[in-house]
């Protein structure tokens, strides 16, 4: 294989007009799209890692929030719990209070009811023991036997009325 010095020329200025029309025709549009490529990539990639961090802060406002709910419906609760702890406590001392009202008018009436039959009592023997002295001064009974035998009588008498 032999080499000519002729045909190498040749061949070295066909390769260099080669490259010059490549590089003015082709080269230019082709790195051109191929770094639009590369900025739009980028771009990409830029979009996608803001997309997760705005993810991250959602979750993580999400986790926040559902935290706070937890604690306000705890705190709701308790309150209730509190509430009803406390109109509890308000029902037993009112119940408390009504008992020991009736039970301080039952004390009343019957001392009421009390004083009134023994007044009645009262009114009942004194006008029995009048009723007796009159039928011992009618008898005019001499004996105590027969004295008490009236007094029997008469108590008798009154106890069946009654």
């Amino acid at each position: 294989m032999s080499f000519s010095i002729p045909s190498l020329v040749l061949a070295l200025i066909a390769f260099l007009i080669l490259y010059f029309l490549l590089n003015k025709y082709a080269f230019g549009p082709l790195f051109s799209v191929m770094e639009k490529r590369r900025e739009l990539v980028l771009q990409q990639i830029n979009e996608a890692s803001q997309t997760r961090e705005q993810a991250v802060a959602y979750v993580e406002e999400q986790k926040q929030a559902l935290q706070d709910a937890r604690k306000e419906a705890y705190d709701i609760i308790e309150q209730s719990r509190q509430t009803s702890s406390k109109q509890t406590e308000q029902l037993l001392e009112q119940a408390k209070a009504e008992a020991a009202r009736i039970k301080e008018e039952a004390v009343r009436d019957i001392q009421s009811e009390k004083n009134k039959a023994v007044e009645a009592l009262r009114s009942e023997l004194g006008s029995a023991s009048v009723k007796i002295a009159s039928k011992l001064l009618e008898k005019e009974v001499s004996s105590d036997a027969a004295q008490e035998e009236l007094v029997d009588q008469y108590l008798k008498e009154v106890g069946g009325r009654s």
